[in-house]
């Protein structure tokens, strides 16, 4: 992936700081149909992903937890990113977020919108997983499952 101008990355601080600080849908969702809760003991970051579904599509997200900025950026961005997706195309984000966060794989930016905010991540080994939990957390909801750990 290109290298990022010293103004994309600092719009890209910006929006994590302010999905840090002010997470959207940050709530337990009681009519939800799935949820999964996933940890990582490395750090301590907690998520709880609450997902409702209408037939194959995501009619609403939710999470709670504790963790760091990224952590919880990562949630909260998550949440607004399935509103309204299918199935499908929740698995699909989380494989382009997945190959971002963890090789730095050029995914098209298209594809991923704000979510392209983590594309730094892949040269900080240790916030991988920060990244990540709740997008795993996510997954094992859509697969029925129940708990995660990054470990």
């Amino acid at each position: 992936m290109a290298e990022m101008s010293s103004e994309l990355q600092s719009l890209y601080q910006e929006l994590v700081i302010d999905h840090s600080k002010r997470p959207r849908n940050f709530r337990k969702m009681e009519d939800s149909t799935l949820h999964a809760d996933g940890y990582n003991p490395l750090c301590g970051d907690r998520v709880s992903i609450f997902l409702k579904m209408d037939g194959d599509k995501v009619a609403d997200a939710s999470f709670q937890g504790a963790g760091c900025a990224i952590s919880t950026s990562s949630a909260s961005l998550l949440t607004e990113a399935l509103k309204g997706k299918t199935r499908a195309e929740a698995e699909a984000i989380f494989d382009n977020v997945h190959k971002l966060v963890t090789e730095g794989a050029a995914v098209d930016p298209a594809k991923l919108g704000k979510l392209a905010v983590f594309s730094g991540v892949s040269k900080y080994p240790a916030r991988v997983k920060c990244a990540s939990l709740a997008w795993h957390t996510m997954k094992a909801a859509l697969e029925g499952g129940q708990k995660v750990s990054t470990e």
